[in-house]
C-alpha cells in the first residue's frame, strides 16, 4: 500500500487525511461550525450593533454599505494638470485627494469615497447626491482664491472679473479660518479671519472705502459680493445678508467650504462623469439579487435532485456560508456593488463544486464496496486535493487582480477571495461534520438516499461484511 502526501495509516489499513483534518478539528469541529454560526446571525440580523471603526477610531454601527451603481449617486473622474513647468508628484495628488474630500465632506454627503488612481488622476464618488451638478462645481473648482475691491461697481455670485481692471488685494493664503455663526440679533452670518498682513491690508482698505464693495472670487468668479459697512480691524470678517434668518444654510455652507478649502496646488481637469440616480440604483439592487436568488435556487434544486441526502447537506452549507460571508462583508465593511455581488455568485458556484467533488468521490467508493462512512471519509480525503488545487489557483489569480486592476475589479476580486476562504471552511468543515452525523444514524442507511442503486450501494460485500466494515468504520468517526 502507498501513503500520499497529507495521509497517514490506521491499524485498519485505510488511509486517513490529516493535513486538513487534525483530531482536535474534528473534537472542535461541531462547537466552532455553532459559534460562528450564531455570530453571524447577530452581526446580520440584531440591528444597532457598533464596533470600532479602524480608520476613524470611532465606532460605528455595523450595517451593509451599497456602492455608487447600487445606491445611485455621482462618480466623477479627474485628472491634475501641470502648472506652468511643475509636475504634479504622488504628494501633491494626495494633498488635492485631501482638499477634495475636506470639500466633499462640507456638503454633507454621507460616506464619500475620493482616492487617487496611478499618477495624475482622482476619482471622486458620492453615493446620494441629490444635486450633483452643484458638488461637481465645488469639487472641480481649481481653487485659486483672491479678495477683490470693486469700488462703486456692484457684481453678483457668477460674475467674471477682469484681473486687469480689479487687482486682487491679497489671495487665499492670507486667509486663517471661516466658519458658520450667528450675530447678535439671531440670524446666520459666515465669518472668518485673516492673518496679519491681510488683516492689515483689508483694515486700510475699508476704512476708507465704506459703502463700497468687496468680491470674494475663486478662479476669476464673483462667489459673494458684499458691501463694506464699517471698517474692520483685526481681521476677524463677518459677513450677512438680508431678509429673514439671515443666510440661507446651503448659500452659507457653500461660502464657508470655498473659503476654507479653496487653493489647490494645481489645476484639475474633469475626464469624466457618471450619474446615477437612486431610483435606478434600486433597480439595480433588485435586479442583482433576484438574479443571485435565481442562481442560488437553481444550485439548490440541481443538489437537491441529483445528489439528494447529501444535497440537502450541500444546501444547508451553502445557506450557512452565506450568512456568514455576509457578515463578514458587514464588519470589515465591503461595499457591494455590482461586480461585487457577481463575485459572491460565482463563489457560490464554487462553493458547490466542492461539494460536488466530494460528493461523487463518495460515490465512487460506495461502488468499489466500502462502506458508507468508510465512502464518507474517502470521499473527502481524496477530494481534499483537487479542493485544495482549485481554490489555491482561485485565489492567486483573485490576488493579482486585487492589486492591480481598478476600484471596480478590485471590488469584484474582494469579494472573491473571501468567498472562496468561507467555501473552503463551508464545503470542508461545515459539510464534513454533518455528514459524519447523518451516517452514523441508522435510518440514513439507503441507498436512494444517494442517487445509488441498491446494487452499488452493497456490492461486492455480503450482508456480514457490510455490517463488520460499518460497525469499524463508525468506530473512527
Amino acid at each position: 500500500m502507498e501513503i500520499g502526501v497529507g495521509t497517514e495509516a490506521e491499524p485498519s489499513g485505510a488511509l486517513r487525511p490529516f493535513l486538513y483534518d487534525p483530531p482536535r478539528m474534528r473534537k472542535a469541529g461541531p462547537f466552532l461550525i455553532l459559534i460562528i454560526g450564531l455570530l453571524a446571525l447577530i452581526v446580520d440580523f440584531v440591528p444597532g450593533i457598533t464596533v470600532p471603526d479602524a480608520t476613524t477610531g470611532e465606532n460605528r454601527v455595523i450595517e451593509t454599505k451599497l456602492g455608487l451603481d447600487l445606491r445611485g449617486g455621482l462618480r466623477v473622474e479627474y485628472q491634475a494638470k501641470q502648472a506652468g513647468d511643475r509636475i504634479p508628484r504622488q504628494e501633491d495628488l494626495e494633498v488635492i485627494r485631501g482638499i477634495i474630500e475636506n470639500r466633499v465632506n462640507a456638503t454633507g454627503v454621507s460616506e464619500p469615497v475620493v482616492t487617487t488612481q496611478g499618477s495624475d488622476r482622482i476619482v471622486v464618488e458620492l453615493p446620494g447626491v441629490s444635486d450633483p451638478n452643484a458638488v461637481r462645481r465645488l469639487v472641480g473648482q481649481t481653487g485659486r482664491l483672491d479678495f477683490v475691491p470693486l469700488g462703486s461697481i456692484q457684481k453678483n455670485a457668477g460674475d467674471t472679473i477682469d484681473p486687469a481692471q480689479f487687482p486682487t488685494l491679497f489671495s487665499g493664503e492670507e486667509l486663517s479660518s471661516a466658519a458658520i455663526a450667528t450675530d447678535q440679533t439671531g440670524k446666520r452670518v459666515v465669518t472668518f479671519n485673516l492673518k496679519d498682513t491681510g488683516a492689515r491690508l483689508f483694515e486700510d482698505y475699508t476704512r476708507q472705502n465704506i459703502e463700497k464693495f468687496f468680491a470674494i472670487v475663486l478662479d476669476g468668479r464673483v462667489i459673494s459680493a458684499p458691501v463694506i459697512k464699517n471698517a474692520i480691524p483685526g481681521g476677524n470678517v463677518q459677513i450677512s445678508q438680508d431678509g429673514i434668518g439671515g443666510y440661507p444654510l446651503k448659500e452659507a455652507t457653500e461660502l464657508v467650504t470655498v473659503l476654507q478649502f479653496g487653493s489647490l496646488p494645481f489645476p484639475v481637469e474633469e475626464l469624466s462623469n457618471v450619474t446615477i440616480s437612486a431610483t435606478l440604483g434600486e433597480q439595480f439592487l433588485n435586479n442583482s439579487l433576484l438574479a443571485g436568488a435565481i442562481g442560488i435556487m437553481l444550485v439548490m434544486a440541481f443538489m437537491l435532485i441529483y445528489y439528494r441526502l447529501p444535497g440537502i447537506v450541500a444546501c444547508f452549507a451553502l445557506i450557512y456560508y452565506s450568512l456568514v460571508l455576509l457578515a463578514i462583508f458587514r464588519l470589515m465593511p465591503v461595499t457591494l456593488t455590482l461586480a461585487g455581488i457577481a463575485g459572491f455568485v460565482l463563489s457560490i458556484g464554487m462553493a458547490v463544486d466542492a461539494n460536488i467533488l466530494i460528493f461523487e468521490r463518495m460515490k465512487e467508493e460506495m461502488r468499489i464496496g466500502k462502506s458508507l462512512p468508510a465512502a464518507v471519509e474517502a470521499g473527502f480525503g481524496r477530494a481534499w486535493n483537487s479542493i485544495l488545487d482549485s481554490n489555491v489557483s482561485s485565489l492567486i489569480t483573485a490576488t493579482i487582480l486585487y492589486l492591480f486592476g481598478s476600484s471596480t475589479i478590485r471590488g469584484f476580486a474582494l469579494v472573491l477571495i473571501l468567498g472562496v476562504l468561507v467555501s473552503m471552511f463551508s464545503a470542508i468543515v461545515v459539510t464534513r461534520t454533518i455528514l459524519r452525523w447523518i451516517v452514523a444514524q441508522d435510518w440514513s442507511r439507503k441507498a436512494r438516499l444517494y442517487g445509488v442503486s441498491e446494487k452499488e450501494f452493497v456490492s461486492g460485500i455480503g450482508a456480514t461484511g457490510r455490517t463488520r466494515l460499518r460497525g469499524g468504520a463508525r468506530s473512527r468517526v
